[in-house]
Parts: structure tokens; sequence; C-alpha cells
């Protein structure tokens, strides 16, 4: 009974305070005991920002954690070992990387806090320079950080690991959730857009080949996951390195025992070829949902930023796949404000975007980044980029609307993910909408054929059971 309790038990000094007016001498000195021999499980947390990416990393590290004998922790303040995945795709993810430390050692200024990612990859130092933290990896080293596991502990000044030579890539998945996983199958990237640091952080765009990259799906699928998200910087350059490319990757793919759902991340619209887009129509496996960023609107933006692509081409594979999948999901990626952007340059990227059947928008600000060929170029004033970043945000939710409405009294096939809770669970449609219907019954990881009934607002649903 007294190890049962000692199991529950966090050890932060000031619970070490508390456990002393509360338990006799025996019990007290069994904890430190087992506290000085290791014989308790220590717990970590973590956090992780910015893209789908990041998650599918700090995933797979908990799971080495874990592992190793770590238990997760129900909350950061009870974290022994905290890891923070880091973003640094704007100048506000920086600052929220920042902010989220902070926040951490404030709570819990006792835990083990090792920094990773992209943000800790380009500015090391500013990571170094906040009281508290004790690790910082970068992007292509944070996968060391399992080999120090069994050595973790609070440090005078930070442990740096930061290199910038791209090292041979594994892919790897998030697990947790019971239902669906983030499968990184790339990452870096060679194309160097005026405005992105992300082939500085993340280096050269790098794959492994399709039959070792089946084989850790397989190994997902057997640990019971039914939906798989393939992630990475340009999923769309898979394969290029061994003469091999994503068709055949997913034509593999789905050919997986037990994987019932397939979905491809965001991909390049010139690397989003018609053979991909008419499987999917044939397809049991693989959802007819897709994202494809443009980020500029008109073709003098796209060419000064580096795309690689017209809007007339753009254009193109939006119509392609609405032709052939009526009711498929598109999102896509807009930047406003990026330098030079005149008032007639956003009025004709206004124009160009409501032309096209999407469902979805991510809009974003520009923000200047060092190291880029943009940060050269004249700024728009950061009120004006505000001002039209909310003027696009509007349009993309009246376009969310429309795509909503059209799936009124539709049946979709809905793969439930959310608890049993209260007579209600949730779940995406193939297409990718939230469903919430009432039921008795725990449905989770289960598909079921759903009709849409009515919309609760944003891109949630309600929907009945057939």
């Amino acid at each position: 009974m007294v190890i049962t309790n000692i199991r529950k038990i966090t050890y932060s000094r000031s619970h070490y305070y508390h456990i002393c007016n509360h338990l006799i001498p025996f019990q007290l000195i069994t904890i430190f005991a087992a506290r000085k021999t290791n014989k308790m499980p220590k717990k970590v947390a973590y956090i992780s920002l910015g893209c789908k990416l990041n998650f599918s990393e700090t995933s797979w590290i908990v799971q080495q954690f874990e592992n190793a004998g770590y238990e997760r922790a129900d909350n950061e303040s009870q974290a022994d070992v905290t890891v923070i995945d880091t973003c640094t795709v704007t100048e506000l993810a920086n600052k929220k990387s920042r902010q989220a430390i902070h926040k951490i050692l404030n709570r819990n200024p006792e835990t083990i806090l090792i920094a990773i990612g992209c943000y800790t990859q380009l500015k090391p130092d500013e990571v170094a320079a906040i009281q508290g933290v004790d690790y910082i990896f970068g992007s292509d080293n944070k996968m060391d950080l399992t080999d120090t596991i069994g050595n973790l502990q609070k440090q005078p000044k930070p442990v740096i690991s930061v290199s910038n030579e791209s090292r041979i890539f594994e892919p790897i998945y998030s697990f947790g959730d019971r239902t669906r996983s983030f499968f990184k199958v790339q990452d870096g990237c060679d194309y160097f857009c005026a405005y992105c640091t992300i082939p500085h952080a993340r280096g050269r765009s790098r794959s492994n080949t399709v039959a070792r990259t089946v084989e850790v799906a397989r190994e997902a699928v057997a640990r019971g996951i039914r939906e798989i998200i393939l992630t990475g910087v340009n999923i769309g350059d898979f394969g290029r390195a061994n003469g091999e490319n994503l068709y055949q990757l997913l034509l593999e793919l789905e050919r997986i025992d037990g994987l019932k759902r397939l979905r491809i991340s965001s991909i390049e619209p010139n690397l989003l070829t018609d053979q991909i887009i008419e499987h999917v129509v044939e397809s049991k496996v693989i959802m007819p949902h897709f994202h494809i960023p443009l980020q500029c609107g008109t073709d003098r933006l796209l060419t000064l930023m580096h795309r690689r692509y017209t809007t007339e081409f753009y254009a193109k594979r939006i119509e392609l796949i609405k032709s052939l999948i009526p009711d498929a999901c598109i999102a896509a990626d807009v930047i406003v404000g990026v330098p030079t952007e005149s008032e007639s340059d956003f009025d004709d990227a206004c124009r160009f975007v409501r032309s096209l059947p999407l469902s979805y928008l991510h809009v974003f600000p520009y923000s200047e980044r060092a190291n880029t060929l943009a940060v050269k170029m004249q700024m728009v004033p950061n009120e004006i980029r505000k001002h039209r970043s909310q003027q696009m945000i509007a349009m993309g939710a009246e376009m969310t609307k429309v795509f909503i409405d059209s799936q009124i009294g539709k049946i979709r096939p809905v793969l439930f993910e959310g608890e049993h809770a209260s007579g209600e669970m949730c779940g995406f449609t193939d297409n990718y909408i939230k469903v919430k219907v009432q039921t008795n019954q725990n449905l989770v990881n289960q598909i079921c054929k759903v009709e849409l009934l009515q919309p609760l607002g944003g891109d949630e649903m309600r929907g009945r059971i057939i």
C-alpha cells in the first residue's frame, strides 16, 4: 500500500515539505530511499508548438522517455523533465516559444527543461539566455536527446547541441490518441522562398525509401492507429534522392492491412500531380482532403517570393480536384502584406482567392525573417498587414460557411475520436468536417456512416448515425 501511494507523489521540493507533515517516519524513509535509488518513475511533460511535423517528432521523443521508464505527467507542474518543441516560422512564433519556456519555468522551476526545434536551431543563444533552460537541441539534433535520457540533470548553464549537418532521415510517427497518427515521411526543403527561414532551420530535403517508410507505417497500424496523416516540410518532394516519388509511397501505404484512412498534409501545388489527384478519386483509403499553399495571390508577388507556379496553374489544380471530387475539402495558406504588396496587389489577390472553391483559409500576416531575401525589400506597414489579414480571414470564414452548408443532408463516413461523454461523441468525416453526434455507444476508433444535419458554427456540424 505504501508503494502504491509513493508512485502517485510528485517530487518537487515543495511537495517534500508537504510529505513530511503527513507521513510517518518509516514511510518518509521509504520515499527518500526510493528517490535516491531511482526506483520511482520520473515524470515527463511535453509541449509542441507550430506544425504537425513538430507534434510527430515530440510525440516520438516522449515515447522514448516512456520506453526508458518515465511516466507522462498529467500537467507541466508535476514534471521532472519538460520537453518543448519550438517554432520559428514567424517572429510571433519565436515570441510564443520564449513565452512558453518562461511559463513552464515559472510553474515548475525545478523541472529539467529541454528546448528543441526550429527556434533553437536558428537562435540557440536567445534560448540559452533564459535562466533555467538546461538542454538545447537543434531541429536536426533533437533525436540525439534520446541518447542522454539516462543522464539528465539540472545544469548550471545550458548544454547546447546544434549543428548544420543534415542526418540520415528516419521516418517517425506520433502515438497516443489511439485513433490517428502524424507520420513524418520527409524533412527539410530545397526551395528557399524569399520570405522563409525553414530551409535554414530544417536543412536540405531528405526522406527514406518507400520500403522503409512503409515498414514504419505498418508498425504504427499494428499499434491500433486507423488514420495516418503524412507530414513533412515539403512532402511532395518525397523520394527524389532515391529515384522514387510520393505517388509510389501512397500506393504502398494504402495496401497496409488495417489502415483505414490516409491523409496528405500540406503539399506544394506544383508537386501535387494529376496522377495523385486522379488516384484519390478511386482510393478507398486516401481521403478527399487537400492542403495546398497559395501564399501570394498575384503572379508578380509569386515570382518575387520565388514560388514555383502561377495563379493560373494554382487555379487549375483546384478546378481539377473539384471537377473529380466535388465534396473534397481544400485548404490554402495565404500570406498578406508581403514586401512591396500594394493595395492593388491585395485587391487582385482577394478577387483571385474568392474565385476559387476553397474550404478553408489559413491566413498569416508577413513576418520579417533574418537571412531571407524578402527582408531586404520594401516593407508594408504593420498596421496595413494586420488590416489585410483581418479582411482575408473574414473572407475565409465566408468560404468555410459555404463549404459547410453544401454538406447539409450528405451522408459521410466519420472516424470517431472523442471519448464517450454525456451521450455525445465527435469525429471527422473523410472530407475533414468535425461532427458531433448523440449516442450512448462508445465508438472511439470506429468508422460509421453519419448524416450531416446542421452547422454548429465554424467548421463543426451536428450529425446522426445511420
